[in-house]
């Protein structure tokens, strides 16, 4: 079992940054894969990014490569999104995932935290 926390989600103007962090409980945190999502209102969960187990790879969506950057820690049971040059349609609820494959398929992921709010303002 992995419980997931994320923090770090706020209000910034276009162009600005913002770093997310997810939290793990539990030991087998650096047996998943992490995963990162995000909802707005009225669409689908789509796919950010994902980080290997290691923290060694990661793969992002191309609406997001280049501006978002995702690392692990896995002594702190941390994963991190670190958001640069923020536009308004990067606005959502931000979820962090946990799972056993490498894939932007939210279906394979199997822990899910409760998702945190980034409002980009123009």
């Amino acid at each position: 079992q992995v419980q997931l926390v994320e923090s770090g989600g706020g209000l910034v103007q276009a162009g600005g940054s913002l770093r997310l962090s997810c939290a793990a409980s539990g030991r087998s945190f650096s047996s998943h894969v992490m995963g990162w999502f995000r909802q707005a209102p009225g669409k689908e969960r789509e796919f950010v990014g994902y980080i290997n187990r290691s923290g060694s790879s990661t793969y992002y969506a191309d609406s997001v490569k280049g501006r978002f950057t995702i690392s692990r820690d896995n002594a702190e049971n941390t994963v991190y999104l670190q958001m640069n040059s923020l536009k308004p349609e990067d606005t959502a609820v931000y979820y962090c995932a946990a799972g056993g494959r490498y894939t932007n398929s939210k279906n394979a992921y199997d822990y899910w935290g409760q998702g945190t709010q980034v409002t980009v303002s123009s």
